[in-house]
C-alpha cells in the first residue's frame, strides 16, 4: 500500500491593497518554513477577490482564485518586487451588486452585500485552517472581521505610507524612502541647471511619513504633510530663501498627496471611490506649483521663479525591495508562522522600538497612526524637527503607544 504523506494543516496567504516591494519575500518566508514544518500552503490570488470568487466545485477552474505554493514557486519570486499572487482592493463585507461574482448574483441582489458567509465557506472548502493576510489597514480591517467570525488569523502589516497602527514599520516603507531620496537627488541636477524650485509629490493619504523621512535625511529643504494644513505664502517664502541661499540656486519640497493648503480640502483625480471609500488622490503638487510660481515674485525682487513639478507615484513602489524590505518580510513571515505553530492567533506581527513583537489584530480598527505634529514637525519651518533622537526606533517616528 502506498504511503500518503499527510499534512498537519493548510495555511492560506493573501496580499491585498497596493503592491510594495517586500511582499514576495514575506510569502517566500512563510511558505518555505511552513512546508518544512509539514503544512500545505495555498496562495489566495488577487487579495480578498480570489477567495470571494471561488466556485465550490471540483470540476470548476479556480486557477485565477488560488494556487498551491511550493518552494520552487516562491524561491523564483522571493527576490522580486510586487506580489506574484496579485492584489486588489476588494471588500467582501461591502460589495456592490455590479461586482458580485456571476455565480452568486441570484443570491446577493442588494446595492451593497456582505459576502463573508461565502468567504468562510470557501476557506472551509479549501481546508484552510489558518490565514495570513498581508496588507494595510483596509485589508487587515476585514481580517479582523474574519477573526471575529472564528477564523485563525495572524496578520502582517504592509503599506509604503507606514501608517498601519500598532507597528513602527510596515513592509514597503524603506524602499519607498530609499527611492524617494534617490529620485529627488537625480532631479536636483535639472533643478540646479535651470535655477528652479523642485516640487515632488509622494504617497501619503492621511500620514506624512513618506515625506518626513526623506526630508529628514536631507532629500528636501521642506515638506508638507496631511496632518497640518500649511500656509502657501509661508512655504513660498521659505523655498525662495532656500533657493537664494543655495550656491546652485534651487530648492526642494516634498509634498504628501494628502497635504492641504489652509482653507482647502484634499485634491482628488476624480470622485470615483474604491471598495473602502477612498477616492484617488493626486494634484496637490500641481496646485502648489501654480500658486508657488505666482507668489514667488513677492519674495524674489518681483521676479517669478519657475518650478519643476514631478509626481513620483508608482516609481517608488515598483521594482525590487531594498535590504530592509528583504529582511523584515522574512522575519515577519517567520514570526507569523511561530504564532500559528504555538496555537496563537488574532495577532499582528510588528516592530516596536527596533524589536520584533506582536499585538492584538484589532488594533488596526481601534486606532489611527499618523505623524505627531507637535513632537516631530516644525510648523514654523515646514520641515521635521532635528532633535531628541535618543532611544528612538530606527525610523524615528514610532507608533503611538
Amino acid at each position: 500500500m502506498t504511503n500518503v504523506k499527510k499534512t498537519k494543516g493548510t495555511i492560506g496567504i493573501l496580499t491585498g491593497g497596493g503592491d510594495v516591494p517586500g511582499l514576495n519575500p514575506a510569502i517566500r518566508a512563510i511558505t518555505i518554513r511552513a512546508n518544512r514544518e509539514g503544512y500545505k500552503v495555498i496562495g489566495l490570488r488577487r487579495g480578498w477577490a480570489g477567495i470571494t470568487e471561488i466556485i465550490r466545485d471540483n470540476k470548476a477552474d479556480n486557477s485565477n482564485c488560488y494556487q498551491t505554493l511550493t518552494d520552487d514557486i516562491v524561491n523564483k519570486a522571493g527576490r522580486t518586487g510586487g506580489t506574484f499572487l496579485h492584489s486588489s482592493r476588494t471588500r467582501p463585507c461591502h460589495m456592490k451588486k455590479d461586482i458580485i461574482p456571476e455565480h452568486l448574483k441570484d443570491q446577493y441582489k442588494a446595492e451593497y452585500n456582505d459576502l463573508t458567509p461565502e468567504v468562510i465557506k470557501n476557506l472551509e472548502w479549501l481546508d484552510i485552517e489558518y490565514l495570513i493576510p498581508i496588507g494595510g489597514d483596509d485589508t487587515l480591517s476585514y481580517a479582523v472581521r474574519l477573526y471575529q467570525e472564528g477564523l485563525k488569523v495572524v496578520a502582517i502589516p504592509k503599506t509604503m505610507d507606514n501608517d498601519v497602527p500598532g507597528t513602527d514599520y510596515c513592509i514597503g516603507f524603506s524602499t519607498c524612502v530609499t527611492r524617494t531620496i534617490m529620485m529627488t537627488n537625480s532631479l536636483r541636477t535639472s533643478a540646479g541647471s535651470h535655477e528652479r524650485i523642485l516640487i515632488m509629490e509622494v504617497f501619503g493619504r492621511y500620514a506624512g511619513f513618506t515625506a518626513m523621512l526623506p526630508a529628514m535625511a536631507g532629500a528636501a529643504n521642506r515638506c508638507v504633510i496631511p496632518e497640518y494644513k500649511f500656509d502657501i505664502d509661508l512655504l513660498t517664502q521659505l523655498l525662495v530663501e532656500d533657493r537664494n541661499q543655495n550656491p546652485s540656486k534651487y530648492s526642494v519640497v516634498l509634498v504628501s498627496e494628502g497635504a492641504m493648503i489652509k482653507g482647502s480640502k484634499m485634491i482628488f483625480t476624480n470622485q470615483e471611490k474604491d471598495a473602502y471609500g477612498h477616492a484617488k488622490l493626486g494634484g496637490i503638487g500641481d496646485l502648489i506649483s501654480i500658486e508657488l510660481k505666482e507668489l514667488s515674485a513677492k519674495y524674489n525682487n518681483g521676479k517669478p521663479i519657475n518650478v519643476i513639478n514631478q509626481k513620483l507615484g508608482y516609481l517608488v513602489r515598483g521594482g525590487d525591495p531594498d535590504a530592509i524590505d528583504s529582511i523584515v518580510p522574512m522575519a515577519y513571515g517567520n514570526l507569523a508562522l511561530d504564532l500559528l505553530l504555538k496555537g496563537i492567533h488574532g495577532r499582528m506581527v510588528v516592530l516596536k522600538n527596533g524589536r520584533y513583537d506582536d499585538v492584538p489584530l484589532d488594533v488596526v480598527t481601534k486606532t489611527k497612526k499618523s505623524v505627531n505634529v507637535e513632537q516631530y514637525y516644525n510648523i514654523k519651518r515646514l520641515r521635521p524637527f532635528y532633535h531628541s533622537f535618543e532611544m528612538k526606533p530606527m525610523f524615528l517616528m514610532a507608533a503611538e503607544r
